[in-house]
């Protein structure tokens, strides 16, 4: 009876680790681990679910989500259908994997080209890709068939006849053909106890009896290492790099196809440099017309399957059937100009130059607390142009607090003295409007001079926004006597060797001057087509792996490239700070 009772138990017991498991398996979510500079909307595009369906999940997610914190991401109709994504957990292998969903380590490499065996780690987020998609690996439930074998001929056991001859033995003859004595005697009896052999007798030499097989070995689980390294693609060098340059230069706006050529123009004088040292460029440029207008028919062109690398296009709308193609013919995709474009989050393909709100924001919040690590910070609230900045100042807000840095807010006509009591002598003191526009500078500037030379003893700061580039004419005394610091992505110094060349080059090149906007589109092609160029003559499809190998300055442009997730496309994260010193310098800080 009591062994009855036993074997029931285990049976339940088994049954509830059974049920388990199926749960867990049929989970309506997995699980996604924040990283820096992530968003609900980032995080919502990655997997191809709305920022409600997130929310529903994890409340209070709209509000706020942590760094290093988890999301439930729920498993939806529209991104179970063609792949899954699974959260890696402890214990879990490569190969494991590959039995669980019956892909193949090869397919689930090629779906996630930003995994390796160094980064295949628990909490970690890796697309599985469907069946359909790929040559599926059956582990389980293989029918056998059983084939009838076709019996042929009869062999002899004989595979020779030797004619001994004079002084021959039965070592020299096993010897002679690979076989033992013992082999030789089996298949000629009479030789048995016999120390000679009569000269002329003929001998049957016999097969070489076959090694009797080892039994096989207990598989041994391959390593990630070993199926990464399998997996591996070989490096493919580039003896002639085909790049296609797809804008709109024409049948749109004229400040547009200025800046179009303008960009265009700069383009040609990175390829020329690259050119004179020794680097082959085949360059096709296309009119991708406006906004609205179709790209089949530069994409059904015969030459562009065989494109190694394509710039553009300028209009949001015109991303994802570039990005399509680029993915779909292996073809790295440059997109210069918009940062808002949500396909860099589910195609490898693609590298943003502008970098998307979200992680801008969380790159100039880490630099500032590095800059200003004993800050006293005051807001001043603009009265106009604030829509722009609500996101950058809440996150900001949110980051001083975390740290416990001091903040205070003032109104954009606050007077000297209401602007010298929010003053601290022991630390130093970081005026921050909450608009980037023109008109805000023109109301708070006097005052903040004023407030300087009425208290020479405190150490005081302007810090602002890319476009204030754009008024630094304007206001250049003033920001060097307010020690003025701003965040950019692009920037150059007009008096550094490496602007004044390219400016002077340009000149010569097309007898005009760039025109004066931010940033500078000529030296934005310029540093854009040279850096991948080179990089692709450099390290040919070992691109991705070198990057920060590219030792490159570029003359206005940062590159600092990381891939969103393990099946995504990359961003660009680097920002400086500009400074303008008290002695009447230009400093540009880089953190990197």
């Amino acid at each position: 009876m009591r062994t009855i009772n036993r074997i029931f138990c285990s049976l339940l017991l088994a049954s509830a680790c059974s049920l388990g498991a199926i749960a867990q398996e049929n989970q309506s979510y997995f699980l996604h681990t924040i990283e820096k500079g992530q968003s609900l909307y980032s995080i919502s595009s990655m997997y191809g679910v709305t920022q409600s369906d997130i929310v529903k999940l994890n409340p209070g997610s709209d509000e706020k989500i942590f760094v290093g914190r988890t999301l439930r991401i729920p498993r939806t109709a529209a991104n179970t259908q063609t792949e899954t994504f699974h959260t890696i957990a402890q214990g879990e292998t490569l190969y494991r994997l590959t039995v669980k969903y019956g892909v193949s380590a090869k397919a689930i490499c090629d779906a996630n080209p930003g995994l390796s065996a160094e980064n295949f780690r628990i909490g970690q987020v890796i697309r599985i890709p469907s069946a359909s998609e790929t040559d599926v690996v059956t582990t389980e439930n293989v029918t056998e068939v059983a084939i009838p074998t076709i019996q042929g001929p009869v062999q002899s056991r004989c595979r020779d006849m030797h004619k001994v001859k004079r002084k021959e033995t039965v070592y020299s003859i096993s010897r002679e053909y690979g076989i033992s004595e013992a082999e030789l005697i089996a298949a000629n009896p009479e030789l048995q106890g016999e120390d000679k052999i009569k000269k002329g007798t003929f001998l049957c030499i016999p097969y070489p009896i076959a090694q009797v097989e080892k039994p096989a070995q207990p598989q041994v689980a391959p390593s990630n290492s070993e199926l990464f390294s399998e997996n591996k693609k070989e490096t493919e060098r580039f003896s002639t790099i085909k790049a296609a340059l797809i804008l709109p230069f024409l049948d749109v706006s004229k400040s547009e196809a200025a800046r179009m050529v303008e960009y265009y123009e700069g383009f040609l004088m990175a390829v020329d440099s690259l050119k004179r040292s020794g680097v082959s460029i085949d360059l096709y440029t296309y009119n991708s017309g406006p906004e609205n207008a179709s790209l089949n028919s530069i994409l059904s062109k015969k030459e562009m399957k065989d494109m190694d690398i394509i710039f553009g296009p300028l209009h949001q709308q015109q991303v994802k059937p570039l990005a399509d193609f680029a993915q779909k013919n292996d073809i790295r995709l440059v997109v210069p100009f918009t940062s808002k474009d949500n396909n860099v989050f589910r195609n490898p393909s693609i590298y943003q130059i502008n970098t998307p709100q979200s992680y801008l924001y969380s790159e100039v919040y880490d630099h500032f607390v590095r800059q200003f690590p004993n800050a006293n910070v005051i807001f001043i609230e603009a009265s106009t142009g604030t829509k722009d900045k609500v996101e950058f100042i809440k996150g900001l807000k949110d980051e001083l607090k975390n740290r416990s840095i001091p903040m205070k807010s003032l109104k954009e006509d606050a007077t000297v003295e209401s602007l010298k009591t929010v003053l601290r002598t022991d630390r130093e003191n970081i005026f921050i409007p909450t608009s980037g526009n023109n008109m805000t500078l023109i109301k708070i500037l006097p005052q903040l001079t004023l407030l300087v030379r009425d208290n020479p003893e405190s150490n005081i700061h302007l810090f602002g926004y890319p476009e204030w580039q754009t008024y630094t004419k304007d206001h250049l005394e003033a920001f060097f006597e307010l020690d003025t610091y701003f965040y950019s992505s692009f920037y150059t110094n007009n008096l550094l060797p490496a602007a004044i060349n390219f400016t002077k080059s340009y000149r010569r090149w097309y007898g005009k001057e760039m025109d004066e906007r931010y940033p500078k589109f000529g030296m934005l092609g310029f540093d854009t087509g040279y850096f991948f160029l080179k990089g692709l003559s450099r390290y040919g499809s070992e691109l991705e792996k070198n990057m920060q190998r590219m030792d490159l300055v570029p003359i206005q442009t940062g590159f600092k490239f990381q891939r969103v997730n393990n099946w995504g496309g990359f961003i660009n994260k680097k920002v400086f700070f500009v400074r303008f010193t008290k002695n009447y310098e230009l400093v540009k800080l880089d953190y990197d």
